[in-house]
């Protein structure tokens, strides 16, 4: 796919002197394309394993992997050549997808090098979702990587890359806050809830109408083992109890809802009703019933489902959804501001992996001078050893010994300097110089 320079993404770079395959990224997401296009660009899981397939065939890619999801597109290579790798994922692309190049110009980005390492620890960290911080990122990025190692599409350097990402991502959460405000209504509302109740452990949940949004905070009180009685009041019965068979809850009628005023903790209201549901009058008598305890209403319906006047009434609590993106906008900002501190985490490490993919093109030269010397001390050893009848087990030992360590000294200057040959050096050149003094390829 063509690189895209003017919304922030970097051209590519050449391929890297040493020799040593270069990271690549061709991809298409939420900020470069529209939902139609990345909706024709989207790959289900049997096509990730077909096209990990085809790519695999391909002599300018050595490992692949390949990220799809609602938001984004991404192909993630280690290649040799550039260029012709992102040629050939261009066009396999436009074939298996039935688009044509000038479709998609424009509407992708490719990175190469440290930029594509970058981007890569930045999407398993969320800083490159829709929405910043959002969890389920990672374990989707995980499954990518792992249809690819089950493909044997991966080899050293993505699987090092991929589990350093893993790590970042896990830094990131722990180091910052940059996951622990809610930025959904439906979040929103469970993170209010833990702040009302000292516990959420067995809490009885109302549910009034059968919104999206309304379900989806129940799921989240779920997950959070607020898993007391559930009731669902709904206008169509049939329907209440389909949602509640969901839940493994109760259905009831909308004239039972006072009733179970008196003894639900959490109720949250998203119906299509004209007026309140809910009104003062119905609750003010049920708080000397339910002794006073605490009891939280949840509105996500517009227009509101519970009369505001409500929350006048002592130890109960009444949030619409104008009160719920407050919250948000709130947590929103703060993620951004933690943001800047992941962003710091990731520079970090992404300086470490440059290092060592640096240094991973100069340990077989290493290796193979040591096996050299090794080779050339065992043959005069053996020499030695044959004339000198008169030594034993021990001073063989002995011998052995010294020369391992004749070998680490005569070896540690050249490894200091063919790892790191200082900024003005060129480090294949002296890798180069070193193989030929030693010949080491003959």
């Amino acid at each position: 796919m063509p690189s895209q320079n003017g919304k922030g993404e970097q051209p590519m770079q050449p391929a890297a002197v040493s020799g040593m395959p270069d990271i690549v990224i061709i991809g298409a997401n939420h900020r470069t394309a529209p939902v139609a296009l990345r909706e024709r660009l989207a790959f289900s899981d049997p096509e990730i394993n077909t096209a990990l397939e085809a790519l695999k065939k391909t002599s300018a890619i050595h490992e692949a992997m390949i990220f799809s999801t609602c938001n984004r597109v991404e192909v993630l290579l280690a290649t040799g050549n550039p260029s012709a790798a992102v040629e050939a994922v261009t066009s396999f692309i436009c074939k298996e997808k039935s688009v044509s190049p000038s479709e998609i110009e424009g509407c992708t980005y490719t990175y190469s090098g440290e930029e594509a390492v970058r981007h890569v620890f930045r999407v398993a960290a969320s800083l490159d979702s829709m929405m910043v911080g959002e969890p389920q990122i990672l374990g989707q990025v995980k499954a990518a990587y792992k249809a690819a190692v089950m493909k044997k599409s991966t080899g050293v350097i993505l699987n090092r890359l991929m589990h350093k990402a893993f790590s970042v991502a896990k830094l990131v959460r722990t180091e910052t806050g940059i996951g622990g405000h809610a930025v959904s209504i439906s979040y929103a509302a469970v993170e209010l809830a833990k702040k009302i109740f000292d516990t959420l452990d067995d809490k009885t949940i109302l549910l009034v109408g059968a919104g999206e949004m309304a379900e989806l905070a129940v799921e989240h009180l779920m997950q959070n083992r607020c898993c007391g009685e559930i009731y669902v009041a709904n206008r169509t019965l049939s329907a209440g109890m389909k949602l509640a068979g969901r839940f493994k809850g109760k259905a009831i009628r909308l004239e039972e809802i006072d009733e179970k005023l008196e003894t639900a903790d959490i109720i949250i209201s998203s119906t299509g009703a004209p007026g309140f549901v809910i009104t003062y009058d119905q609750v003010k008598p049920v708080m000397r019933k339910r002794k006073q305890r605490p009891l939280f209403f949840i509105d996500i319906a517009v227009p509101r489902d519970i009369d505001p006047a409500i929350n006048k009434i002592p130890n109960i609590y009444v949030y619409d959804i104008d009160d719920l993106q407050g919250v948000i906008n709130e947590n929103i900002e703060t993620r951004r501001q933690e943001s800047i501190r992941a962003e710091r985490i990731i520079d970090e490490a992404v300086l470490n992996f440059k290092n060592w993919l640096e240094n991973l093109d100069v340990v077989p030269t290493i290796v193979a001078l040591r096996e050299k010397l090794q080779k050339i001390a065992r043959s005069e050893l053996s020499k030695t050893l044959a004339s000198l009848k008169h030594l034993n087990d021990q001073d063989h030992l002995a011998l052995e010994r010294m020369l391992e360590a004749f070998i680490n000294k005569i070896l540690h200057d050249p490894t200091v300097y063919l790892k790191n040959p200082g900024v003005h050096r060129n480090r294949s050149a002296a890798l180069h110089l070193a193989r030929l003094l030693f010949k080491l390829d003959e």
